[in-house]
C-alpha cells in the first residue's frame, strides 16, 4: 500500500518515522526472537514518555543493545550498562537500562523452558493475533486481559518494566494484537 493510503491517526503523514513504523510494523505478526527482545526493551524504555522519542533513538539502542540478541545483552557488564546511563543517543534512566540486562536474562530463561520466546508468547493470544478492529483511538484499550496475563507471568519470573500497559503496546507493536482502527487502509492486513 501507498503512504498517501488512509491511516490510523497516532502515525500523521508528515511524519516520517512514525508513518514508517506504522505502515511497516505496528500490527505485523512476529515470529523472530529479537524483534521480540527489541520490543520488549524499547516498550519498557517507552514507559512515561512519547512513543517518538524511542523510535528517533532506535538505532542507537541497536548499537548500544547489542542489537537485541539476548543472550549478549544478558551477558552486558555493569560498567558496560553504567556508561549507556551517561549516552545522550538513548533515554538515560538506569533503571530502564539495567533492566534490559535483567530482562534479558529472563528472557533466555524462557527460550530454554520453551525452545523459543515466539512459542511462548504466541499462547497468550490463542496462537493467532487478536483483531479488534477499533472504530476511533478511543476505543482502542489500554490494556486487556490478555495483557495482564502475559504481565503477570513475566513479573513472575523475574521481569521489570513489563506492566501491563506496557505489554499491550509489546502485543500491538509484534502483531499478538491488531487495533488499526477501521478507517486504516492496514485494518484488513
Amino acid at each position: 500500500m501507498s503512504r498517501t493510503e488512509n491511516c490510523c491517526l497516532w502515525a500523521p503523514m508528515n511524519d516520517p518515522v512514525y508513518r514508517a513504523y506504522h505502515d511497516e510494523e505496528w500490527g505485523v505478526p512476529v515470529h523472530d526472537d529479537r524483534i521480540f527482545m527489541e520490543m520488549l526493551v524499547l516498550e519498557g524504555a517507552q514507559a512515561g514518555l512519547s512513543w517518538e522519542t524511542i523510535l528517533k533513538r532506535r538505532n542507537a539502542y541497536r548499537q548500544l543493545f547489542k542489537n537485541f540478541n539476548s543472550q549478549e545483552l544478558a551477558m552486558m557488564k555493569d560498567a558496560e550498562l553504567e556508561a549507556l546511563c551517561q549516552d545522550p543517543r538513548i533515554i538515560r534512566n538506569k533503571r530502564k537500562i539495567f533492566s534490559a540486562r535483567n530482562n534479558a536474562k529472563v528472557f533466555c530463561n524462557i527460550q530454554e523452558e520453551f525452545g523459543s520466546f515466539d512459542r511462548y508468547v504466541w499462547p497468550f493470544v490463542g496462537g493467532v493475533p487478536i483483531v479488534n478492529r477499533p472504530e476511533t483511538l478511543a476505543d482502542v484499550p489500554a490494556q486487556t486481559k490478555e495483557s495482564q496475563a502475559l504481565s503477570r507471568d513475566l513479573k513472575k519470573r523475574g521481569m521489570s518494566f513489563v506492566g501491563p500497559t506496557i505489554i499491550y503496546a509489546f502485543m500491538q507493536a509484534t502483531g499478538l494484537v491488531n487495533d488499526h482502527t477501521i478507517d486504516c487502509s492496514w485494518a484488513a492486513s
